[in-house]
Order: C-alpha cells, then sequence, then structure tokens
C-alpha cells in the first residue's frame, strides 16, 4: 500500500522548522513512505485542495484517502501512529 505524508509549510514559518526535524528523522526510519514538501506560498492550489488553513500542517494519507492530519507542532509517535495506521 502506497503511504504518503504531505508536510504543508512556509519559509516564514517558525513553528514548521520546529516540525522539520522530526519528520526528517522519521523519514529516515520509514524508506516506503512518500515524504513530500509543499511550500503553501508556492503551491497554494495544493493547500487548498487539502483545506489548509494553519502551519504547520501534516496530512498522511493512502490509496483509500486521508488517514489523519495534524495541525501545529506534532509529536513523532503521533506522526509514527498515522502512518502505521496507513499501512507503513
Amino acid at each position: 500500500m502506497t503511504v504518503r505524508l504531505k508536510d504543508f509549510y512556509a519559509d516564514w514559518c517558525g513553528p514548521c522548522k520546529t516540525q522539520d526535524p522530526i519528520l526528517e528523522d522519521l523519514e529516515g526510519d520509514y524508506p516506503d513512505v512518500s515524504f513530500e514538501k509543499v511550500n503553501v506560498d508556492e503551491e497554494q492550489d495544493v493547500a487548498n485542495q487539502y483545506q489548509v488553513r494553519s502551519l504547520p500542517t501534516v496530512v498522511v494519507e493512502n490509496e483509500d484517502g486521508v488517514v489523519d492530519r495534524f495541525v501545529g507542532v506534532t509529536q513523532r509517535e503521533d506522526i509514527e501512529d498515522a502512518l502505521k495506521q496507513a499501512g507503513a
């Protein structure tokens, strides 16, 4: 099953910089998950499609759709639980 994690961020977003090392750490532990960074300033259409209103927003999805979404800095364990629930 294909599992994707979309990280919605902006260069000016302080909390996004706090989230980055957590996601980078997870990316190393989940090589089969597609990690995608979406700069909301450059890809507003994608941000609108996912109804992103606050940053950072992390969306975990698989073929069935969105499994979980997190708004604000989210701890590794919570994201990891969502990845496992999605089939990673």
